[in-house]
């Protein structure tokens, strides 16, 4: 019986090594488990914060594009009172102006305006230079003293008021349209910004959750092994404890052992239990395996 207690002895410190060093594993992953949990969770905040930010900046897009759409409503109406006022100016000078007057001022704003283009993208001599600076002077002392004079009609100096500010407010509006507008780019550039972000980051998120996930079943696979083999190591003990009775039984009363009646099992596997236990009471050599089921069965 001796060697059976040594063998039994030697097979649960093995089994009571492979236990602890399952939880150990158990434990090792367990911290892994909570970093890829405490990672996703941090990850996933960050994501509700973005798409919190990304919303508020749609909300003021759509604000303000609102805007520019009634903006633009405002600038066309404008546009077209402008449009007439400035028809209206044509029809009277027309009317009120002769041909070659209003030729000539045509001819004088064209080359006002060729020899300032001129005057920005050329490079002339000191003279040039100068000569060219008193001809733009004195053009627009002509077009200047025209206009005046065709402003000395009450109504026509009338109607170019009306027009001056016509084209100051549909200008005033389109400034606001292109306000509005570039704002509301701004915003729309800064949402999508934080929702590329969002999606990034969601990205290491869920790897992390895989992470979690695929590190907690291993942990748990640890675990349940770790539980299996603490219940062998007990189911050991309780073997070991019964042989250790039988032999002091044994030590005390020589020769009664063996007369003692088997239990009664109720379990399955009766018949090879009670074979294994005939085995056991003759003395002969049986397995670990087949001790422990001597015990699941109530025989030790």
């Amino acid at each position: 019986m001796s060697e059976y207690l040594d063998e039994l002895d030697r097979k649960r410190n093995k089994l009571n090594q492979e236990a602890e060093s399952h939880r150990k594993k158990r434990d090792r992953l367990n911290q892994e488990t909570k970093r890829f949990a405490e990672q996703r969770d941090q990850l996933n905040s960050q994501v509700k914060k973005l798409l919190s930010e990304a919303n508020r900046f749609k909300e003021k897009r759509d604000e303000l594009n609102s805007k520019v759409r009634e903006q633009k409503a405002v600038r066309d109406k404008l546009t077209k009172e402008y449009t007439d006022l400035k028809s209206q100016l044509d029809r009277l000078k027309k009317s009120r102006i002769s041909y070659s007057e209003e030729q000539s001022l045509g001819k004088l704003k064209k080359e006002l305006h060729g020899l300032e283009f001129k005057q920005q993208t050329s490079v002339l001599e000191a003279d040039k230079e100068r000569s060219l600076i008193e001809r733009i002077s004195h053009i627009k002392k002509e077009i200047k003293k025209k206009e005046k004079e065709m402003e000395g009609n009450e109504e026509i100096r009338e109607l170019i008021q009306k027009v001056r500010e016509a084209k100051k407010r549909m200008d005033e509006s389109h400034h606001q349209v292109n306000e509005y507008a570039d704002l509301a780019q701004n915003e729309h550039d800064t949402m999508i910004e934080r929702f590329s972000d969002s999606d990034r980051i969601r990205k290491d998120a869920d790897i992390s959750q895989e992470k979690f996930v695929e590190s907690k079943i291993k942990a748990d696979d640890e675990h349940r092994k770790h539980i299996e083999l603490i219940h062998l190591v007990h189911d050991i003990d309780k073997i070991i404890f019964a042989l250790k009775q039988r032999k002091k039984v044994a030590e005390r009363k020589p020769g009664k052992v063996q007369a003692q009646a088997a239990p009664s099992p109720v379990q399955s596997g009766k018949a090879e239990a009670e074979k294994i236990y005939e085995k056991f009471k003759k003395g002969e050599k049986i397995s670990t395996e087949d001790l422990m089921l001597l015990q699941k069965h109530g025989f030790l």
